[in-house]
């Protein structure tokens, strides 16, 4: 469980699922009496599914220069909006492979914060999101296998449960 989302009423319970995604969707009241931020910063139902606007540049880029000596290669990962909220376009480049994905951010009631962090592979990347707390949370990686094959696999998944207190 998050700290800082229950209040009276409901209780949010924050869950990382290994092999299953589920998504629910609850109004959350907040009790200002308590002191502590008892919802997130943005109910689910008031965050439009699209976009205003579309930026065209990355929005986060993640890059490392290989050891190949006669060519100006690199290990890339590059984040980028699409019309809907929760949804990014990954770019990904190993020297001269490439590969795409779309990631689908979970609606924690909040808008997406998106992230790269370095992986514990030389040529690793992984992708995520910052949550409530700016908590940087682990989503997917994109690394290189065997010094040739670039791979896309999931990490985590996410997913908000309520249920009521009593």
């Amino acid at each position: 469980m998050i700290p800082g989302f229950h209040t009276m009423k409901t209780k949010l319970l924050y869950f990382v699922l290994p092999f299953t995604f589920l998504a629910c969707h609850s109004k959350v009241s907040s009790n200002s009496d308590s002191g502590v931020r008892s919802k997130p910063a943005y109910p689910s139902e008031n965050i439009p599914e699209n976009r205003k606007e579309v930026k065209a540049d990355p929005i986060a880029e993640f890059k490392v220069k290989t050891d190949d000596p006669l060519n100006d290669f690199y290990f890339t990962v590059k984040l980028f909006e699409t019309n809907k909220t929760f949804e990014y376009l990954l770019k990904f480049q190993f020297e001269e492979v490439r590969g795409e994905d779309t990631i689908r951010y979970p609606n924690f009631g909040m808008y997406p914060k998106p992230g790269l962090q370095k992986g514990e592979e030389k040529y690793s990347c992984v992708i995520g999101f910052y949550d409530q707390d700016n908590n940087f949370r682990n989503y997917k990686k994109v690394f290189v296998k065997d010094g040739k094959v670039l791979k896309l696999v999931t990490l985590n998944r996410y997913s908000i449960v309520t249920e009521e207190v009593k």
